[in-house]
């Protein structure tokens, strides 16, 4: 792909390779970075709902710790009026979806700015979220696909469009990580990230690592060695208590989130020993209720309602979100085995999975019945568990499912045994 940017912004600050997502969707997603909260704690369970009323953000956080506060793009997601106080600053045009980014709009920002207070700057856009606008010069030929894809021309046609995106994105974040580096000066943390995984199979809407293992850049300059690699495993939630600590206060101790400053600053390579993510639902369109721990090496989801059929807009909603390429996979799929078992890798999900992420980094192979590792399953549950409960995760869904012995009817009544 071609993103000179990211590469500029890597070679000058920390790749961290093991940054992770609260939830793998865009609202649950922002709103545990905007409050460190997770999700069962911050009441933004299923897409496109907005934070409980009484919390108060990272942007008014910041501003009353002193910071000029500027939000440009899309920084919380969702029509719910309640996200409104946190996003009525942002400088913004409506784009095919929610709130996108004019970058020149950051830069008539940094050059007319007061030099009064310091800056804190909250800068997202649209790219690439669907809708991927058409294929800018990439070849389909060359694309890479990974394993638990398949391969057909319409794939990699649509693949073309994803990376054309992902080459707007980065034109956007130069024009921004050069605005920032002129008008604030080296003593300026500069952080690029992005909410969830790519709206494909086993992506968004996914606990896989595809869904929520997030690139990570930080550059500070004289702080942050330019061009390390850091292990350590951050979250999203760890976000309001770094940029507060760094602010010189106190970081709530009621929160989920805890400062990974030490690591920015060199002084420690490792920050947590695992990290936790939770899916709900996004409408109709996907109800799958899972919950995860995912450590340096292994990863448990527990799908709560196995018998629930797994989807998403993918494959249930419509053109451009994807259903071009996935009717090519059904129709591959009536003549391939190894297709259909993709497709019912897709739907059907076993109540626990369990992955080796050394050795299996695209989660294809379930080791949950592997008696070997019975002992670090049992481990893990247990852990998980106990966070749950420390949550108070009613591990609700929020629409009808699809079951998987009807799957075009949604269930009715009271909700299945919890598993």
């Amino acid at each position: 792909m071609r993103t000179p940017n990211l590469e500029k912004i890597a070679a000058a600050g920390a790749k961290f390779t093991n940054a992770f997502v609260g939830s793998p969707s865009c609202a649950p997603s922002r709103a545990i970075l905007l409050t460190g909260l997770m999700s069962a704690r911050n009441g933004v369970e299923a897409n496109h709902t907005a934070p409980r009323e009484g919390l108060k953000v990272l942007p008014q956080t910041m501003d009353a710790l002193g910071y000029d506060v500027a939000l440009f793009g899309k920084v919380a997601h969702g029509k719910d009026p309640r996200w409104d106080p946190y996003v009525h600053d942002a400088v913004i045009r409506h784009g095919p979806l929610d709130l996108d980014l004019q970058p020149e709009k950051v830069v008539e920002y940094l050059e007319g700015r007061s030099k009064d207070r310091p800056a804190f700057l909250m800068v997202g856009t649209h790219s690439p979220h669907v809708y991927w606008p058409p294929n800018n010069g990439y070849d389909p030929k060359e694309v890479e696909l990974p394993p638990n894809f398949i391969d057909t021309p319409e794939t990699r046609r649509y693949r073309t469009m994803y990376y054309t995106d992902i080459s707007l994105m980065d034109e956007r974040l130069g024009v921004v990580y050069d605005a920032v580096r002129k008008h604030l000066g080296d003593n300026t943390l500069f952080v690029y990230t992005s909410d969830h995984g790519a709206q494909w199979p086993f992506g968004k809407w996914n606990l896989y690592d595809s869904g929520i293992r997030t690139p990570l850049l930080a550059v500070w300059p004289g702080v942050i060695q330019a061009g390390s690699v850091n292990p350590a495993l951050v979250s999203f939630v760890d976000f309001l208590p770094t940029f507060v600590e760094m602010a010189g206060a106190r970081p709530p101790g009621w929160i989920d989130g805890r400062s990974f400053l030490p690591v920015l600053r060199g002084e420690s390579r490792k920050h947590r020993d695992e990290v936790y993510a939770t899916h709900s639902g996004d409408g109709r369109m996907n109800v799958y209720p899972c919950r995860a721990i995912r450590t340096e090496r292994y990863k448990l989801i527990v799908n709560l309602y196995p018998e629930f059929r797994y989807t998403t807009h993918i494959d249930k909603g419509k053109n451009p979100d994807g259903l071009e390429f996935w009717y090519s996979w059904e129709d591959a799929a009536k003549q391939d085995p190894a297709a259909a078992r993709i497709i019912r890798a897709y739907h059907e999900r076993p109540a626990e999975e369990l992955f080796d992420l050394s050795s299996d980094p695209y989660e294809m192979h379930n080791l949950a019945d592997d008696p070997a590792l019975a002992a670090l399953k049992g481990e893990l549950r247990a852990k998980l568990d106990e966070w749950m409960a420390l949550q108070n995760d009613q591990r609700k869904y929020f629409a009808e499912p699809r079951l998987l012995a009807n799957p075009e009817e949604p269930a009715q009544g009271a909700p299945p045994e919890r598993r």
